[in-house]
């Protein structure tokens, strides 16, 4: 689409371009700049300026605004074209009818005269999002990659000018526009262009929760689907189906399950559902991993640990252990001193526990008024001094009130013994610490630690005073030599918290009258760190299938402390050993990993994890993670070569192991499990599954098929299975299988006339034969091994060509049938095999009577064979030979007439030439391995005699 004229008075229109579809709009009239925006101030002078030094007529056009809009994602690399302004403003030149050839914009804005400027109209940060090609005018993304989140996220909505760039995020949620002012220069051809490039979501952003532990609190008595809110929902920066899509919890316990609800601006928030019946006093928190996944291909995903806090309700009311408790008072007992106490039990907590001790109605004012009781501690102390009228036994009945409860009722039976003289008195001094009445141990000290000096009086001062220890622990009381009446409180063995943390024990001193007093002594062990976490589980076992999903739940490791408080919280770390990909959450113990497993890699993982707990110093123990990858079907058959040659001799028995095809599969068990088959030729060769050999059902012939090229499949045992295929080639060795077979002559009953003129040297016949053999097989060699007529042996063979000569001039003498018995051998291995044939020469001037030499060839006895083996070479060497044969005639012929060497040396230099230029002619058309067609009937048919003379 056009974006405004190339000519002053053209019509101006706004062009929207985005890569998917154009649209128009109506003329945006004159040139609008933003008054606020002082990085534009340039503008109305170079409008001005423009004013004076352009034609008035054609200030519309100079005026006129643009506007384009290109699409890209964000992340993409340096150099990515955005859009080319000359193309889109319709600013280039056509392309001429007369050269057809496609041009480059560059090179068609270059033929503008004058030619293009293109500018941002004021730099700004423009370079370091985008990059303006000033001749051209193609846009393109610079070297700071852009970041849709950081451009339009952090700019809360609204749009920041940078000089000529600017970040605009409209209401829609997902747009984001990078806003340009690009010049167009000269005058000609001005343009005032406002370029909009909406910027892409891509999924680079996991959801992330903003903080890393969620609480939720849950009333016990909450009903089955009671739905609540999960606050600090996670967070994605990418938009859409990028964004936050599904909550989910990795362990739901059996109690609860998540649904997610989608507000109007597209907001999910996970929301916890109660599946079942809760009770704070069975199990008062659940720890789980709650996962935010969003739409991406792949999804990412980010997790947080989601800790449920069941929150108490006053769903208990106070107990007593015991319905009767006895106490015995002594009638000088000091007014303060406690003589009891009473404690009840509430399962709730905080408030719902609080707990007010009273006396019943039924006590009377007199038992109030001598034994006061506090309604926090239930402890009973005597406060009044008793006198002699005061009644022996008092029946307390206290009550135990909690709110919204029927109160719990104990009764304590009190007796007062009426004494004449005073008991003794108990003095202690404490060594230890001792703080209202309750002595602290730590439980780590040494054996015989002092506790506390008793001093025991006796205010008579007439009776002798013994004391004693009454009670079960690791303490003893004895006499402190050289005092008297001084006993040493110490104790007899190590203290341990874990087992017993809490010890009441009673000194009594009685003297000789019969009187007793027993003191109360309460301690409390302090808890030290003597305990290291330990593991449920020394040895961890674990199996993922491999290719597993990132951040994959592995297991939830637990160790225990008997220490209290924070010397017994455990914290979990990675041993040093341990790959960086498996994470372990400090706090609950979930181990993950966050890569993709695969077990050709390594199938096995071993590493340590800690367990440290945070007392000063801190202990901890250590357990191993043994973690075995299981195989999934994810490779498919390598075959070790693509291609296998074999190489088979011919008549290979049937079923003869050819060669083996070794494939592999990195996968296991079942998996990695094996078939092999053969496409093609399947009706020809078979393949042991097992041992991958490849045999042949049949005997293979060369000379019917020399090769063959198979396809074999390998298919795994995975489901679905997995296949590869592999290309075999089987080439066929020659075996000398073949004996030469003899084409010319065609039968042994064939002749020929030699006329008795034959010159010496002339070619009579030849023997022509194939062997369906090949290499050394096939190269034959031909000899005489029988002769028979009145001179034979004037005839030569040779034993490369199969030509027949004659040696020697033919006399009267030699009228009359030769036969030549010739052999054919080839030269195969191990053994040569050969054929035979009759060569008939019948000598005469003609032939007068054929039925004469038919019935010779009828009658003429068996010719004696004189074996001779051939001797050839396998490369022929023709020239050379025929060029010395020559010598000896021109010797002989030398010898023979000193006076005719003239006419002689002529003659045998002419039969020489016409001999070169013969064989030059057949060592040219020469072939061992293949027959010559046209040399069949040359000069020999069966049973026609054929005349052979020197012309």
């Amino acid at each position: 689409m056009r974006g405004g004229g190339d000519e002053c008075g053209s019509p101006a229109r706004a062009v929207s371009w985005s890569r998917a579809t154009w649209r128009l709009r109506p003329d945006m009239g004159s040139l609008s700049l933003p008054s606020s925006s002082a990085s534009h101030g340039n503008l109305p002078h170079l409008l001005l300026f423009f004013l004076f030094v352009g034609p008035f007529d054609c200030l519309a056009s100079y005026s006129r605004a643009t506007e384009i809009l290109y699409s890209l994602n964000e992340g993409l690399p340096e150099g990515v074209l955005i859009g080319s302004l000359a193309e889109d403003l319709r600013l280039l030149p056509s392309a001429g009818a007369q050269d057809p050839r496609p041009q480059s914009p560059q090179h068609r804005v270059a033929e503008r005269s004058p030619p293009l400027s293109f500018s941002l109209f004021s730099q700004g940060l423009s370079g370091q999002y985008v990059t303006l090609d000033n001749h051209s005018g193609e846009l393109h993304t610079s070297a700071q990659q852009i970041d849709r989140e950081a451009l339009c996220l952090e700019g809360g909505g609204g749009t920041a000018w940078a000089g000529s760039i600017s970040i605009s995020s409209s209401p829609s949620a997902d747009s984001c526009l990078l806003l340009l002012d690009v010049l167009v220069l000269p005058q000609e051809y001005f343009r005032f262009v406002k370029v909009k490039i909406a910027i892409n979501d891509i999924n680079d952003n996991a959801p992330r929760f903003p903080i890393s532990q969620i609480s939720v609190w849950v009333p016990e008595n909450a009903p089955v689907n009671t739905r609540l809110a999960i606050d600090h929902p996670a967070v994605d920066p990418d938009m859409g189906t990028n964004g936050v899509q599904t909550y989910r919890l990795l362990d739901y316990h059996h109690m609860f399950t998540l649904d997610v609800e989608e507000n109007e601006n597209g907001e999910r928030t996970p929301y916890l559902i109660v599946m079942g019946l809760l009770d704070r006093e069975t199990q008062d928190h659940y720890v789980s991993i709650i996962i935010a996944e969003d739409g991406g291909s792949p999804p990412l995903l980010g997790s947080a640990t989601l800790t449920i806090g069941i929150s108490d309700i006053n769903d208990n009311c106070p107990l007593f252990t015991d319905s009767q408790i006895n106490i015995t008072v002594y009638g000088n007992a000091t007014v303060g001193t406690p003589i009891a106490a009473v404690q009840a039990v509430d399962r709730d907590l905080g408030n719902n526990a609080q707990i007010i001790y009273s006396y019943s109605q039924k006590v009377p004012q007199a038992s109030k008024d001598l034994f006061h009781l506090n309604e926090n501690t239930g402890v009973i102390k005597l406060f009044s001094k008793i006198g002699g009228s005061v009644l022996q036994t008092h029946k307390l009945t206290i009550l135990a009130n909690g709110p919204g409860c029927i109160p719990a009722v104990i009764t304590a039976l009190v007796t007062i013994i009426k004494v004449i003289f005073r008991p003794p008195e108990i003095v202690p001094r404490y060594i230890a610490s001792e703080i209202d009445g309750i002595i602290y141990l730590k439980e780590l000290e040494p054996v015989n630690t002092p506790i506390a000096f008793f001093t025991i009086r006796d205010p008579e001062g007439k009776s002798k005073v013994n004391c004693y220890l009454d009670s079960e622990g690791p303490f003893r009381l004895f006499p402190y030599k050289p005092y008297s009446n001084e006993y040493l409180l110490e104790t007899t063995k190590p203290m341990d918290y874990e087992l017993q943390q809490f010890y009441e024990i009673a000194v009594v001193a009685w003297n000789s009258e019969g009187f007793q007093v027993k003191k109360m002594i309460k301690v409390q062990l302090l808890d030290d760190n003597d305990n290291a976490p330990v593991f449920l589980q020394p040895l961890v076992e674990l199996t993922i299938e491999e290719n597993n999903a990132p951040n994959a739940f592995l297991t939830k490791l637990d160790a225990t402390d008997a220490d209290s408080g924070e010397r017994g919280q455990v914290s979990y770390f990675l041993g040093p050993d341990a790959p960086s990909y498996f994470s372990l959450d400090s706090v609950t113990g979930i181990l993950t990993v966050s890569t993709q497993l695969d077990r050709e890699e390594k199938e096995k993982y071993r590493y340590t994890v800690r367990a440290v707990d945070s007392g000063k110093p801190p202990q901890e123990s250590v357990a191993t993670v043994v973690i075995t990858v299981l195989d999934k079907n994810d490779n498919s058959p390598r075959f070790i070569n693509k291609d296998f040659s074999f190489f088979v001799p011919e008549n290979f028995p049937g079923y003869g192991e050819i060669g083996v095809i070794s494939v592999t599969d990195a996968d296991t068990g079942q998996n990695g499990w094996v078939a092999l088959s053969v496409v093609n030729q399947s009706d020809i060769f078979v393949i042991d599954t097992g041992k991958g050999m490849l045999r042949a059902k049949v005997s293979l012939d060369r000379e019917q098929q020399s090769s063959y090229t198979l396809w074999v499949e390998a298919i795994d045992g995975g489901a679905p299975p997995l296949s590869s295929t592999a290309k075999i080639t089987i080439l066929l060795l020659d075996i000398n299988d073949n004996p030469p077979l003899v084409l010319f002559p065609q039968s042994n009953m064939s002749y020929l006339l030699v006329l008795p003129s034959t010159l010496p040297g002339s070619l009579v016949t030849e023997v022509y034969a194939v062997d369906k053999d090949t290499g050394m097989n096939a190269v034959i060699a031909y000899s005489i091994i029988g002769r028979r007529g009145p001179r034979p042996e004037s005839f030569r063979i040779d034993p490369k060509t199969g030509n027949i000569t004659l040696e020697e001039a033919l006399l009267q003498t030699d009228y009359g049938l030769h036969r030549l018995l010739v052999k054919v051998s080839d030269h195969g291995y191990p053994e040569p095999l050969h054929s035979t044939v009759m060569v008939n020469l019948f000598v005469n001037d003609t032939v007068s009577n054929e039925s004469y030499i038919e019935n010779l060839l009828r009658k003429e006895p068996e010719i004696s064979i004189e074996e001779k083996e051939p001797q050839i070479s396998i490369e022929p060497t023709h020239r050379k030979a025929e060029s010395v044969s020559c010598m000896p005639t021109l010797v002989a012929l030398s010898v023979i007439s000193l006076s005719s060497i003239t006419f002689l040396t002529g003659m045998g230099i002419y039969i020489c030439l016409r001999k070169e230029k013969k064989h030059h002619r057949e060592d040219e058309n020469l072939e061992v391995h293949t027959p010559l067609k046209g040399k069949i009937d040359l000069h020999m048919r069966e049973r026609k005699p054929m005349d052979i003379s020197n012309i």
